[in-house]
């Protein structure tokens, strides 16, 4: 993904995306410490350039060749995921989960390698031990899960719409929308029906040196001064490491309830220990793996 160079541009919001995703097994750090790795951007504007013929494009440009690299470049990835989403009005707790993850793959218009998800929760302590499989295409394209934490003990494993009650509860999106290769292709499709309704009343800036657990981002800041109709949020941040040419962290926030008073999470994904191309095969997305517990 190129790096954009410019100072302020007025364009109309991007909209919320992405997924529901995971923590490592390995990764029990505590959730404070966690949340500290998450450090504030050292923020940069760059150099003014010339004025776009749609204030959007520069931030479309970005998405679409972010999109392209995703697409030719990565097949498959693993990573930790620290989860927080307000739910009907309130702000559910972190969680932290790992997730595997094969990217859909179509040659000469065949399916040659299906979307595929598989998930399991660390914390809080609840959800530990929580999986969740998803392969697109197969098993009358359900998910398989099971609980973790006490309720684990109990229950059985069970295949489950993604859309459906019970898959979608305390959660803002189905697991098929979850990944980087979605996030980036919800906020150019967002963006493009933005322009169609000529939306612009937004300022959005770049900036460099932006820090996410320690590694170098490019930080896309989309703010929104007024409340409106379908209007997402009041600001969102979408940070895009330098050296893999990914976003690894998404968050968004409401309008205030009082000027002065901290911005109201929204939802947040960050994705740490990022691992692309590592070589999952079909075995990592059978629930039938003696490596799980389904």
């Amino acid at each position: 993904m190129k790096k954009a160079r410019m100072r302020v541009l007025v364009i109309c919001h991007v909209a919320t995306a992405v997924v529901v995703m995971l923590a490592t097994a390995s990764w029990a750090q505590d959730a404070q410490r966690d949340r500290a790795n998450l450090s504030e951007p050292v923020l940069r504007v760059a150099s003014k350039t010339p004025t776009p013929k749609h204030p959007l494009d520069p931030a479309l440009d970005l998405a679409r060749s972010g999109l392209h690299n995703i697409r030719t470049t990565v097949n498959d990835y693993t990573c930790t995921l620290v989860k927080r989403e307000r739910i009907d009005g309130k702000l559910m707790d972190y969680e932290y989960m790992f997730v595997k993850v094969r990217n859909r793959k179509v040659v000469n218009n065949q399916l040659v390698a299906p979307f595929s998800v598989y998930m399991y929760f660390l914390k809080p302590n609840d959800m530990k031990g929580r999986e969740v499989m998803y392969v697109e295409g197969r098993n009358e394209d359900k998910m398989v899960a099971h609980e973790g934490g006490t309720a684990g003990k109990y229950l059985p494993t069970v295949w489950i719409k993604p859309t459906g009650v019970i898959a979608m509860r305390n959660q803002r999106y189905p697991i098929t929308d979850l990944g980087i290769e979605n996030l980036v292709s919800k906020l150019i499709e967002r963006g493009e029906l933005d322009i169609a309704a000529g939306r612009r009343e937004c300022e959005v800036t770049f900036h460099e040196n932006a820090k996410i657990n320690g590694r170098k981002c490019t930080l896309l800041q989309v703010k929104n001064a007024q409340r409106s109709e379908n209007l997402d949020f009041h600001m969102a941040q979408i940070f895009i490491d330098d050296e893999m040419n990914v976003p690894i962290r998404y968050v968004a926030y409401d309008f205030p309830a009082k000027a002065g008073d901290p911005l109201p999470v929204i939802e947040e994904y960050t994705y740490l220990n990022l691992k692309l191309n590592v070589g999952l095969t079909d075995k990592d997305f059978d629930h039938l793996n003696q490596e799980y517990n389904f």
